[in-house]
């Protein structure tokens, strides 16, 4: 995602992963080892001391603020530019703990910082131990010598991030690297591309600037007079000439001095152990060690979601010294699978095709784009990152991409990625910009590089590295207007950054998954042009990013069919429950000063009502605030059925090569969820609630699917299916005119193979001969549309799908639907809404309101009388509150 908008190879991966765990404090026995958290209560000042106020950590300076009361919510109204002067000021951290003599006594002792965000000078008892610049890296600092009785006193003295970035910009004087700032619309900060933090923090089209600062992971004094686990990791192996696991065992440790030990390795449910003599160095050293899985023993394999079970096995790791002191003592999960990026000649088409194969079977990649959950990261709960991720699941969907402008995420989200059978396109956090390739700007790279690396690898949801977003594409076509002069001075940089540095230290670090420089990249074929495509956007290679806003989002033939769709989207307003609480009456209109501020891509307001008045009424209530509403649910409608179309466009692409174009294995739309409430991309709200580009989701990601389009006067339906085994699918077309509920003719095809993991051509007809032979023959496009279903010998199979012959605003017959709603308690503890409808209604949108939860369907096209949908709420609730709270809109209700 910008903010700006603008040769045969197969990669075969034969490394195996294992989730991961943070082990600190597991791994030594009591005797040897003792802790210290400091997450506890600090104090915070700012530069001149005029504010001085207690804060949590893990946190930052803007939520110790807000929790004090220093300032009011950051997301109402205007509050992102009132609160600029937080991150325009320097502020001090300071805490006091005592050291017992046990712990002051250890041989070594160390002060781990897990998150600095992000320049810092770290001191204890007035000695500086070490400083920062990397919001993105653990920090250790040896402090034993310092430590004394009593009070021991830390401060962390954070620089402002926007004037840290402005001087190092200033400092780079023998070449600008753009970009400066970002456009005026979005009302952000400059040269963020010069601090290791999250890009969009400084802020991007999507989101609001607020250059967080503080302790934003945990700190913690660890002592320990034999050696520490820095970390483990695991990485099954599968050896196909032996047919045999093995699984590679990291071990990063820092010892005192010298050490053996015995290290044993069991995974008891494989009936595997092993026990290793190593001799671990004084100092941070690691060792790999390799157990083989006996090969009596069936390994069950992790898949992703739709495709198979999420197996994994306990492995226990001891470590003991000769005398038999324990030293070592953690466990973890491992998991077991393969991933290729295969990238090899198509037959019929120029190019590589560009697809994932896990455990030896083509995927296809069904989901969506990942950015930060929340401005303030510790504000992000676990309840938050499971409910995006289960709803992401809930959609059938089986990948996300974490968009590399923002955060590597917590441990939680890749366990819950794991557990839940989520691929990860893990994107490094460069993004939109040049970057510079200064030594100590590398240094710190390659660091945070290595470090993330260690601590991902090891999940299976895991499945490929991007060392970037969009800027091979922002190089190659000169979004910044580089002089052509100038212009291999940032080809040389890109590549010191990502193919010198970032590249190597992955491939050196994990060979277990494919590497991608950048995103979108023609992959192999930009590898062969020296790392920087001539035509990054390619669709003959690699993955593309789509946008196109003007372009009527129904026309098809436009878009481009790629191998692997990343990016591409369309913008919606949230509901108004979900803007209302940062906003007052006033705001309450489309064209207020809110709404203005509140869309941070240029033009983006004006877009929306644009592509929605190429086919739909726009809203025209003499009630302003109707009016506005109206206006909301339908920028809502005119997302869901763009990316709805695009999408299923991908989908019927996958088995098929038109023009030298397809085999499209991938359909990644952008984006997952907000970090505030506002205009966006988004198919999830801030706070969790589904657009109705969501509940599309949930049918254009269904296992199996009827896409039907119309393509030279003729219907065409295609049976696109991810199952693993075949199918006899027929199609059954059902013909309706807008003004009554009776279907005037069904149409059902014969029966047609369709192949596991495929898209197929199911049914074809001209659709004049469709509406000349069907009942009275009295349909014309404008007076009928279409629904359509797949169904085998025994049942309907996947959802109920519609086409629309003519823009809805042109419709003949189109009646208000008089929808009437009754709210019941199920036995289940779910409740029912059963909907009464006099004429058929499209995108009939039930709303709730502040009541969390979702409804199993929404969205939808209403062809009968009476239909009934569950919602599930995610609280307490109650029949009254819901019914109270429920209100149903449909397209005519509108206009």
């Amino acid at each position: 995602m910008s903010a700006f908008r603008k040769r045969g190879s197969v990669l075969v991966v034969l490394y195996y992963v294992g989730s991961f765990h943070v082990l600190f404090g597991y791994n030594v026995s009591r005797e040897a080892q003792h802790d210290l958290s400091l997450n506890r209560k600090w104090t915070i000042q700012n530069s001149n001391g005029s504010l001085s106020l207690p804060a949590e950590v893990p946190g930052c300076v803007h939520s110790a603020l807000l929790k004090q009361g220093f300032i009011k919510d950051l997301y109402f109204r205007f509050n992102d530019v009132a609160y600029r002067w937080i991150a325009l000021d320097n502020w001090t951290y300071t805490t006091t703990f005592s050291a017992s003599t046990e712990l002051r006594t250890k041989q070594r002792v160390q002060m781990v910082f897990e998150g600095v965000d992000t320049v810092a000078s770290i001191s204890l008892n007035g000695v500086v131990v070490g400083k920062t610049d990397n919001m993105f890296r653990r920090y250790d600092f040896s402090v034993g010598q310092l430590l004394r009785e009593g009070e021991n006193v830390v401060k962390v003295s954070l620089l402002s991030p926007v004037v840290y970035a402005s001087e190092r910009s200033q400092a780079h004087s023998s070449y600008n690297v753009p970009p400066d700032c970002p456009p005026p619309v979005q009302k952000g900060e400059c040269h963020v591309n010069f601090i290791r933090k999250a890009q969009s923090s400084f802020s991007w089209d999507w989101g609001p600037s607020f250059p967080t600062l503080g302790l934003w992971k945990g700190v913690r004094l660890e002592a320990f007079d034999v050696l520490r686990l820095i970390h483990l990791s695991t990485v099954p192996v599968y050896n196909s000439s032996l047919s045999q696991w093995v699984v590679k065992v990291d071990v990063l440790v820092v010892a005192v001095e010298e050490t053996k030990v015995q290290v044993n390795l069991s995974l008891m449910e494989l009936s595997s152990e092993q026990t290793f003599t190593v001799v671990f160095p004084s100092g941070k050293s690691k060792n790999t060690l390799i157990l083989h899985v006996n090969t009596s023993n069936q390994v069950k394999l992790w898949w992703p979601s739709g495709h198979g079970e999420q197996h994994s096995y306990h492995l226990s790791v001891r470590g003991t010294m000769l005398e038999g002191t324990a030293v070592l003592r953690t466990d973890t999960q491992v998991y077991f699978r393969t991933v290729e990026l295969v990238q090899e000649p198509i037959a019929g088409s120029p190019g590589l095709s560009f697809y994932f194969r896990v455990n030896k079977k083509p995927i296809f990649l069904k989901g969506s784009n990942w950015i930060p959950a929340h401005a303030l990261q510790d504000l992000v709960s676990p309840a938050d990152v499971r409910n995006l991720l289960q709803s992401s699941v809930d959609a059938n969907m089986n990948a996300l991409r974490v968009w590399g402008g923002g955060v590597y995420e917590q441990d939680l989200f890749y366990s819950l990625c794991d557990e839940m059978g989520i691929m990860i396109w893990q994107d490094f956090m460069f993004a939109c910009a040049m970057y510079p390739t200064e030594p100590d700007f590398i240094e710190t790279v390659r660091e945070e590089v290595g470090q993330q690396v260690r601590r991902l690898k090891s999940h299976p949801s895991v499945i490929v590295w991007s060392g970037n977003n969009e800027n091979e594409a922002a190089l190659a076509t000169d979004w910044f207007g580089i002089p052509v002069a100038q212009q291999p001075r940032y080809h040389r940089d890109y590549v010191t950054l990502y193919v010198d540095n970032i590249r190597a230290i992955v491939q050196k670090e994990d060979g277990s998954r494919p590497f991608l420089v950048s995103s979108p990249t023609n992959g192999a074929e930009s590898q062969q042009e020296g790392w920087v495509a001539h035509d990054p956007y390619d669709v003959h290679y690699g993955d593309t990013h789509y946008y196109s806003y003007s372009h009527d989002c129904w026309d098809w033939t436009a878009l481009p069919r790629t191998r692997f769709a990343s990016e591409y989207g369309f913008q919606s307003w949230p509901s108004f429950s979900t803007l209302q609480k940062v906003s007052v009456s006033e705001d309450w209109s489309y064209g207020s000063n809110f709404s203005s501020h509140r869309q941070h891509h240029q033009s983006g307001n004006q877009q929306m009502l644009q592509q929605a008045g190429l086919h739909y009424q726009l809203p025209a209530s003499a009630d302003p605030l109707k009016r506005y509403r109206d206006t909301l649910y339908i920028t809502q409608v005119m997302q869901a059925q763009c990316v709805k179309v695009q999408t299923e466009f991908y989908r019927r692409s996958q088995s098929e090569v038109i023009e030298g174009k397809g085999h499209t294995m991938g359909a990644l739309y952008w984006q997952l969820n907000d970090i505030w409430q506002g205009p966006s991309w988004s198919s999830i709200e801030f706070g969790g609630k589904w657009k109705m580009l969501h509940y599309f989701a949930k049918d254009f990601f269904s296992p199996v699917l009827p896409v039907g389009f119309e393509d030279q006067g003729s219907l065409v339906v295609y049976a696109v299916s991810d199952l693993s085994h075949d199918l006899q699918l027929r199609t059954v077309v059902s013909v309706y005119e807008w003004s009554s509920l009776d279907p005037v003719c069904t149409v059902t095809s014969g029966f047609v193979l369709v192949e596991g993991g495929s898209a197929e051509v199911i049914h074809k007809q001209p659709i004049t001969a469709l509406l000349a032979g069907c009942g009275r023959g009295s349909c014309t496009r404008l007076t009928c549309l279409l629904t359509f279903h797949l169904e085998d010998v025994n049942s309907q199979q996947g959802p109920i799908n519609h086409l629309f012959l003519s823009s809805p605003k042109n419709a003949q017959g189109m009646l208000r639907p008089n929808t009437t709603a009754e709210v019941q308690q199920d036995q289940m503890g779910g409740y029912t809404v059963t909907l009464q409808s006099s004429a058929v209604a499209a995108f009939v949108w039930l709303d709730v309101g502040d009541v969390p939860g979702r409804f199993s369907t929404n969205g939808f096209l209403m062809v009968t009388r009476n239909r009934t949908v569950t919602f599930n709420p995610w609280g307490p609730t109650s029949t009254q509150q819901l019914a109270q709270a429920l209100t149903v809109t449909s397209l005519r209700d509108v206009y």
